[in-house]
């Protein structure tokens, strides 16, 4: 019972963290450093609470985020993404198996491209400047939180006894 609690508190954690990085970057355009690193060093207390083994999970881990890393910083390179959206991706590879992981990245270019549109609609509309710099945060964020709502919902219950 209360590693469940613990684990509900890390994803509770990442959750305020991912809201964070959206905010900032709604503000800023920008997602810091100090947070990717947060939700980095919140992955291997997650792990450890979560009863994961070194070999395979830890590691499967690890490659993820490895993969993820050498993925989206392509994308980066080609300007494609932002340098905080690919750390942030990578930091919450971290957290995610594969194919939640892959859950997210769908959810997450689905409500891209819609806050695509709707940005570039509303940047053209009010200053008709064609080039427009989306906060992507908002997308990663919001699939993350979707992707994080069944667990926290189960430690929501687990906290109240509902």
């Amino acid at each position: 019972m209360q590693g469940n609690i613990f684990i509900y508190g890390l994803v509770g954690a990442l959750a305020i963290a991912l809201l964070v990085a959206a905010f900032t970057d709604i503000r800023r355009r920008q997602i810091d450093n100090w947070l990717n690193a947060a939700v980095a060093l919140g992955a291997p207390a997650f792990w450890w609470a979560s009863g994961m083994s070194v070999w395979p999970d830890m590691a499967m881990q690890i490659g993820l985020a490895l993969v993820s890393f050498l993925f989206f910083t392509g994308l980066f390179a080609l300007k494609q993404m932002g340098g905080g959206d690919v750390k942030l991706l990578t930091a919450l590879a971290l957290w995610l198996s594969p194919i939640t992981f892959l859950k997210l990245l769908i959810m997450m270019s689905i409500i891209g491209a819609v806050l695509t549109l709707g940005f570039a609609a509303w940047q053209f509309t009010v200053t008709r400047n064609r080039s427009v710099k989306i906060p992507y945060g908002i997308a990663i964020a919001s699939a993350g939180l979707i992707t994080l709502a069944p667990t926290l919902q189960a430690g929501w219950r687990t906290v109240t006894g509902a």
